[in-house]
C-alpha cells in the first residue's frame, strides 16, 4: 500500500441545483439544496483512500459544526487526521456551487483554510518525509505552496501540485515540484502568452494538461502525447479534477508508467461524474479497475 500525504484544503461544499445559471442580477429557481464535505485538498485524500492508499491529510478546519462533520467524513473515509488540527474562534472553510447547463461555478470561501502555514505543515514534516508521494493545491496560502515544494526537494518526496485555483507561480516552484497538473484554463494563468506546445516541450514529463473530454496531453521527451478520456453520462462534474488527480498520484506512486497512470485516473474520474456530490462518485479501486 503507497503512503500519501495530502496538504490542502478541507470544507464544507453548499450545493445548489438548478436548469439555468442565473446572469449577473439575475433570480432563478433552484431544484435541490445540498450540504456535503469537499474542498480541493480533502476531495484528494477521500479519493486517494478509496483508491487504496494510506492517506495522511494535512490541514485545518474550523471549531463549528462544518469542522465535526468534515472530520467525520475523513474518519469514515479511512483519512489519517492526526495533522487536521481545529482552529479556536474560525469558520470552516466553505464552497458555494451551482450546478447546471451541464457543468458547475463555484465560489469559495477559505475560512479556517487560511491556517495551513508554513509553520503548521512543519509539524507534518516527518510524515512527509515518509510518504511515497506528496500532494497539494491552491486553496491554501501561496507562501505554503512554496514552502512545501522547496520541502518536498529536499527531502526527496515527488510532489504533484494541482495548480487549482489558478494563479501564477514562480519559476522556482514549478522547477521544483515533481508533476504540475492544469487545466486548459489554469495553463493560460500559469504560462501567459506562451503556447501550449512550447510549455510542454520545456516541461517534458512534468506538465500534465486535462483538457476535459478530449483527454490529458503531455510530451513525453519525443513527442506530444493525448491520452483521452472516457465517455459516460455526466450527473456532477465537480471532483472529477480531485478524483484525477488523487488517482493520478496514487498510479504514480505504484510505478506505473504516465500512459497506464493517466488511463487510470482518467477513468476513476469519468467515474466520478456519474453520482451526485464531489465525493459521493468517488469510485473504489475494484470499480476503476472493473472498467478498464
Amino acid at each position: 500500500m503507497v503512503k500519501i500525504s495530502v496538504i490542502g484544503s478541507s470544507s464544507m461544499d453548499l450545493v445548489v441545483t438548478s436548469s439555468k445559471r442565473p446572469s449577473a442580477g439575475e433570480t432563478v429557481l433552484g431544484e435541490s439544496f445540498k450540504t456535503v464535505p469537499g474542498g480541493k485538498g480533502a476531495n484528494q485524500a477521500v479519493a486517494a483512500a478509496k483508491l487504496g492508499a494510506e492517506v495522511y491529510m494535512i490541514g485545518r478546519v474550523g471549531d463549528d459544526h462544518y469542522g465535526k462533520i468534515i472530520l467525520d467524513n475523513f474518519k469514515k473515509n479511512g483519512v489519517n487526521i492526526d495533522y487536521v488540527e481545529p482552529v479556536t474562534h474560525m469558520e470552516s472553510g466553505t464552497a458555494h456551487i451551482i450546478l447546471a447547463e451541464g457543468d458547475n461555478s463555484i465560489v469559495v470561501v477559505k475560512g479556517a483554510n487560511d491556517f495551513i502555514t508554513p509553520e503548521y505543515v512543519e509539524s507534518a514534516k516527518e510524515i512527509i518525509k515518509a510518504s511515497d508521494i506528496v500532494l497539494i493545491q491552491q486553496e491554501i496560502p501561496e507562501e505554503t505552496v512554496e514552502y512545501v515544494a522547496s520541502l518536498c526537494k529536499e527531502v526527496n518526496v515527488p510532489l504533484l501540485l494541482n495548480p487549482a485555483p489558478a494563479r501564477q507561480l514562480k519559476e522556482e516552484v514549478i522547477e521544483q515540484v515533481t508533476y504540475l497538473t492544469p487545466n486548459e484554463h489554469e495553463t493560460m494563468v500559469l504560462f501567459k502568452e506562451k503556447a501550449k506546445e512550447e510549455v510542454l516541450h520545456k516541461y517534458a514529463n512534468k506538465l500534465f494538461i486535462t483538457e476535459g473530454k478530449a483527454g490529458v496531453r503531455y510530451f513525453n521527451g519525443k513527442e506530444e502525447v493525448l491520452v483521452p478520456s472516457y465517455k459516460v453520462e455526466a450527473v456532477d462534474t465537480t471532483g472529477a479534477g480531485d478524483t484525477f488527480n488523487a488517482a493520478f498520484a496514487v498510479a504514480l506512486a505504484e510505478k506505473k508508467s504516465f500512459d497506464e497512470s493517466i488511463r487510470f485516473a482518467n477513468r476513476a474520474a469519468s467515474l466520478s461524474v456519474t453520482k451526485f456530490g464531489a465525493q459521493g462518485g468517488m469510485p473504489t479501486r475494484e470499480q476503476v479497475e472493473g472498467n478498464l
